[in-house]
């Protein structure tokens, strides 16, 4: 990464969550100010330096007007930080959103219904992102095959967004950090 004047620079506390207790990855929640200078409250893909390392992630909304980034035990291993540590941050957003990785179910079920597929080649990587997270937010099994139905149906007749979704977090609780380890 190239700094510029659209680079934000922060600091953050780095945390493990609470759930899964074996977890291997960890997780910071940028300050409020970083977080104001990105161009969306949903979710926005990242590159950068975590502690002089190198990285690309998509930042997720807390639910509280700012952004959380999980960060894997290979970064965190990189940058040689350990939980609690304060971790400087210099960041940008990604000129082109990259594809979201298609789950199985859902390529399957698209498959199945051209008119959904063609939808589905037709949006915008964001769009279909938020699909994804739409199907994959439901805690129960049969929640997400429900989405997936109706997605593809929703598709098939056009719509190109999932819609009543709140992509800040704000106003449901679609998003949130991970709650931290004591």
């Amino acid at each position: 990464m190239n700094p510029s004047a659209d680079t934000i620079r922060c600091e953050a506390t780095l945390l493990r969550p609470a759930i899964p207790k074996d977890a291997s990855w960890t997780f910071l929640v940028l300050p409020t100010a970083a977080s104001a200078k990105l161009p969306t409250r949903s979710m926005v893909t990242v590159h950068g330096l975590f502690d002089g390392q190198p990285f690309q992630a998509t930042l997720e909304p807390d639910g509280q007007g700012s952004h959380w980034l999980k960060v894997d035990q290979a970064l965190r291993e990189a940058a040689g930080v350990a939980v609690g540590d304060t971790i400087p941050l210099a960041f940008a957003p990604v000129e082109v959103e990259p594809e979201p990785k298609l789950p199985a179910d859902l390529r399957k079920a698209l498959a199945a219904q051209p008119a959904a597929l063609a939808s589905w080649d037709d949006i915008t990587p964001v769009a279909r992102r938020d699909w994804i997270h739409w199907i994959s937010s439901g805690k129960k099994a049969e929640t997400r095959e429900r989405r997936i139905r109706t997605a593809c149906d929703m598709l098939a007749s056009g719509k190109r967004r999932a819609c009543c979704f709140d992509r800040s977090g704000i106003y449901s609780k679609a998003f949130s950090a991970p709650e931290a380890a004591e």
